[in-house]
């Protein structure tokens, strides 16, 4: 017999996914977990992988909070040395201004220092080579 093209045929539901035993065996486990039976029973095979997952997160989270607190003091650090730069500037073009020959004339003039008139006078020590 030949197949005939004209017929329909219905098509079947797709297959679910699970079976119906293995959706038991994963209601059961659940239920064993949920309802505490799991630890009553003495079934500690995975309590040190627990703890040791337990003690990784832990750690993790601990990581994160102390470089996040370090993130924070270096941008606040940040924010000082800028201050104290803008600080040494301004502070250096005062003295700058201060120390000026001008300045100082009139500041000392006030009190009987006058700014003198004659050129500085160099003195040259020469050296003799001769040890006699």
């Amino acid at each position: 017999m030949t197949p005939n093209k004209n017929i329909r045929r219905e098509k079947e539901p797709p297959a679910p996914k699970y079976s119906g035993a293995r959706r038991k065996k994963i209601g059961v486990a659940l239920k064993k977990v949920l309802g505490g039976e799991i630890i009553g029973t003495g079934t500690f095979r995975f309590f040190p992988f627990l703890v040791f997952v337990a003690s990784l997160a832990f750690f993790y989270i601990a990581n994160n909070y102390l470089a996040e607190n370090k993130i924070r003091e270096i941008n606040r650090l940040t924010k000082e040395l800028k201050e104290i730069r803008y600080e040494f500037i301004t502070t250096k073009s005062k003295l700058g201004e201060l120390t000026k020959q001008s300045k100082l004339a009139t500041k000392l003039e006030s009190k009987g220092i006058k700014e003198s008139t004659e050129p500085i006078k160099t003195i040259k020590a020469v050296q003799d080579t001769k040890n006699e």
